[in-house]
């Protein structure tokens, strides 16, 4: 029994070693892994400019997404690159370089005076892919006004795409596709008189159409 009782005492003994810093705080020597009096210096400069690089590319968007039926032209510093951009997410520094969206679908130009179509003001107005305008008005053979009615479809070559909106702007249907169509309906109608119309209209359509088609080919870079 004495040896029993020797061990007793020895485990109820206090012990001499000093008490962790933990357990002064009741937390049994548990240090968090986040110590907010560490945290400071260089670890929280890093993290502003983490911060302050994410806000600037949300703020600047440095790309763009190129729809189906789109094509996109980078621009760097004014100068416009020969390959078109496929469909897709793209990528760009903003300031130095933007991409601009050209649409290539099939497209549709109207003249006509129908009140749906008519303009009052006389400028092209886009609904869609339908650009529309007031009737065509020239002359006959025999020097008396006409309203020619007309829709023409066109679309713009992807490869010819960059050269053509370096060259013509994004305006580049007005400047090409509807003068082009003007002067050509007013050769094809000047030689027909007004009241013969009616019973040339597929004649006329298909010689409007071949002319259009030789005129704009003929365009440097054939848009």
């Amino acid at each position: 029994m004495p040896a029993d009782m020797n061990d007793y005492f020895k485990k109820r003994k206090p012990s001499n070693e000093p008490p962790k810093e933990g357990n002064k705080r009741g937390g049994g020597g548990f240090e968090p892994p986040f110590n907010p009096q560490n945290f400071g210096g260089k670890g929280f400069s890093a993290l502003i400019i983490i911060a302050a690089v994410a806000i600037g590319l949300f703020l600047l968007k440095p790309f763009t997404i190129i729809n189906s039926g789109e094509v996109g032209i980078k621009v760097t510093t004014g100068k416009f690159t020969d390959k078109p951009l496929e469909p897709g997410l793209h990528f760009y520094i903003p300031i130095f370089e933007k991409i601009i969206p050209v649409n290539v679908r099939v497209r549709m130009i109207t003249y006509s005076n129908d009140q749906k179509n008519a303009i009052s003001n006389g400028n092209m107005r886009y609904e869609g892919g339908l650009l529309k305008n007031p009737a065509i008005r020239v002359m006959d053979s025999r020097g008396l006004d006409v309203d020619i009615d007309l829709a023409v479809q066109y679309h713009l070559r992807s490869e010819s795409a960059p050269v053509t909106i370096a060259t013509w702007g994004t305006a580049w249907e007005d400047k090409i596709i509807n003068t082009k169509v003007r002067e050509i309906v007013r050769d094809v109608i000047g030689r027909y008189t007004a009241e013969t119309l009616p019973q040339k209209r597929q004649e006329i359509a298909k010689e409007v159409k071949e002319q259009l088609l030789k005129r704009v080919s003929a365009v440097p870079n054939k848009p």
